[in-house]
Formats: structure tokens, sequence, C-alpha cells
């Protein structure tokens, strides 16, 4: 049980650095369509445990020590070569956002030039990934429990500073400033986008776990803890729905508005999220491209992490508004493969791989 905990906080850690980190994401795909948002949130839940639960039971059921593997399983030969080849290239494009998104935050919240914030992001990220997967996966399981304190202390504030009702909620309607057209549309495009995002490395931490059982349990338990998450940060903003519209990082405004050092403390574990996600991606690609037991995989490591961090320099926002929303359709692929290979494989998988080398 322990194992799936670590699992389920790792899964956690990897999909929270690419979507949560300002809570701006979820105000666009959730919160901005008033009290329906909620329903959304109880349908991303669904989707993030089954994903989870699948990706990772699939990882361990090969037990596979590249994303490919399993793309080319759930996806087909064909389609699996084009899917296997742009995870490939995102999962180093979300490496180069977070390296940026890094420095961002040092700018805005300490006053520090964003050069250094993303320096420092680098050589954290390089230095982690010098040791095995297992610790990997403790290093980005780590934070995990914070995040989910400081989250639930800035949504017990909101609470008890609220001064309207229910039926103040309960009028909130759908805003300008919508990722999408309908709350249904938003939150499958947020499961998406997060997927496609995190998918490959899920499939690696599945790899590393031999237990299937486990794996899969910790997929569930990732799951609901990302929808608690959402929804913690969802009703939170929806109780100061004014001022989240206003903010470009909504939660560490609401967090600032307790006071300056909780806001400090709440920009530090999205710092620690956005590491998790650096760490996982560049994971990820490593070793996609060589053996991650061999002997080039840390080489490997430290030049796509600078190569990465030199990326960063296109800048935060640019990089999200480019790089995101094509993430977001190549995630409806693999949401629809990995439905499909559900049905599809219900006898033990290994007889049914066919993947040429």
């Amino acid at each position: 049980m322990r194992k799936a905990f670590q699992i389920a906080g790792a899964y956690i850690g990897v999909i929270v650095g690419a979507g949560f980190a300002s809570g701006q994401e979820i105000l666009q795909f959730f919160t901005s369509f008033g009290w329906l948002s909620i329903v959304g949130t109880c349908l991303a839940t669904v989707l993030f445990a089954f994903l989870g639960m699948q990706l990772l039971q699939i990882g361990s059921r090969i037990q596979t020590d590249s994303h490919k593997n399993v793309i080319y399983l759930i996806c087909g030969k064909w389609v699996g070569v084009f899917v296997d080849g742009l995870i490939t290239f995102f999962l180093f494009g979300v490496a180069a956002v977070m390296i940026a998104g890094s420095g961002s935050i040092f700018e805005q919240q300490f006053g520090i030039a964003p050069l250094y914030g993303s320096m420092v992001m680098t050589v954290l990220t390089a230095v982690t990934l010098c040791f095995n997967f297992q610790k990997v996966i403790s290093a980005i399981s780590f934070m995990t429990p914070f995040l989910f304190f400081m989250i639930f202390i800035v949504f017990m504030y909101s609470v008890v500073q609220y001064e309207g009702n229910l039926s103040d909620i309960l009028q909130l309607r759908k805003t300008e400033n919508t990722a999408a057209s309908h709350w249904l549309i938003g939150a499958i495009l947020y499961v998406s986008y997060n997927i496609a995002a995190g998918g490959a490395i899920l499939t690696l931490m599945g790899g590393a776990e031999k237990s299937e059982k486990t794996a899969g349990l910790g997929g569930i338990l990732g799951g609901i803890g990302l929808g608690l998450l959402i929804l913690f940060i969802n009703l939170t903003m929806l109780l100061d729905f004014e001022a989240s519209q206003q903010a470009a990082m909504p939660i560490v405004h609401i967090a600032n508005e307790i006071s300056p050092i909780t806001g400090y403390f709440m920009s530090f574990v999205l710092l620690a999220m956005i590491y998790n996600t650096s760490v996982g991606m560049i994971y990820a690609f490593a070793a996609r491209i060589v053996p991650a037991s061999g002997k080039s995989f840390t080489p490997t490591v430290i030049v796509s992490t600078l190569v990465a961090f030199l990326a960063s320099f296109v800048g935060f926002v640019k990089l999200v508004g480019t790089l995101y929303p094509i993430v977001g359709y190549l995630g409806l692929i693999l949401i629809i493969g990995v439905i499909v290979a559900w049905f599809k494989f219900k006898k033990p998988l290994q007889s049914r791989i066919e993947i040429s080398s």
C-alpha cells in the first residue's frame, strides 16, 4: 500500500507541475464556467483515475523502459509512429516551459532575474536525474503532501472569509476567460492536455513497478488526488471569483491575501511542483533516446537539460501559448487509444506485443 501511495504522489507531482502551477489553467478550464465547473471537476477526476490506472498497469505488465512500447501497443504501428514522435518532442518542450516558468516565478514573487531562476531549475533537474529511477519517483512524490496542505489552507481561508451564500455561487455564469466553449469540453481538454504531457512518465513509473495491481492502485489514488486538488482550487476561486478573474496567478494571489509569508510558502511549493514536472519530462525524453540503464543515459540527460534551458529563452508565455494547445489535441488521441485498449486487451498483453526494435 505504501508503494501505491508513492506512485500516486509521483503521478500527482508530474501532472501538477504541468497544469496546476499558477491556478490560471484551472480558472480557464473549470472555474470560469461557474458552478458547472464542479461537475467538470467530477468528470476530470474519473478520467484521471481511469487513464492513470490504465497507463500504469500497461507499463507494469510489459515492464517497459520507454514510452514507445506502450504507445505502439495502444495506438498501433502506423499511428504509433506519429504519436511517439510528437510525444518525444513535447516531453522536451514541456521541460523547456517548466524551466522558463521557474524563471517567471523567481522574477514575479522574489524580484530575482528570471535567468537565475531558470539556471537553478536546470541544475536541480540534471542533478536529480543522475540518480536511479526509484529515487527520482521518491523525489517527485516528496512534495505532494505539502501541496495538499497549502491548497487546503488557502481553501479554508476562502471559506472563512466568504461573505456571500450558496445562491451567489449558483448564479455564476460562464465568463469570457475560458479555454473552451463548453464546460464538458473544457474538462476533457484539461485531462487530455495533462495526460499528453505526463503519460510518458506514467508508463515508465509503471514499468518500474513489478506488481500490476500496485501500479493500477497508484493510478486510481493519484487520479482521485488530482481531482481533490482541482476541486479545492476550483472552489477557492469560486469563493473569490472576481479577484481570481483578474489575477495572473490566482492561487498565489489568494495566498498573499492570507499573509506575505503564506504567499512565499505557496510560491516555493509551486516551484517544487514545476521541478517535479521538469524532472519527469527530461527523464522520459532521455529514456526514449537511449536506454535508461546504459552508460550514455547520464550524458544524454545533461545535454537535454542544457538544451531545454536554452529553449526556455523563447519565453514562458510564448511557449505556453504555442505548445500547450497542440499538446491538448494530441492527448485526445491517447485517451481514445487507452479506452480502446481497455476494451480490446482483456488477455495478457505480453503475447500481443509486436514492436520492432
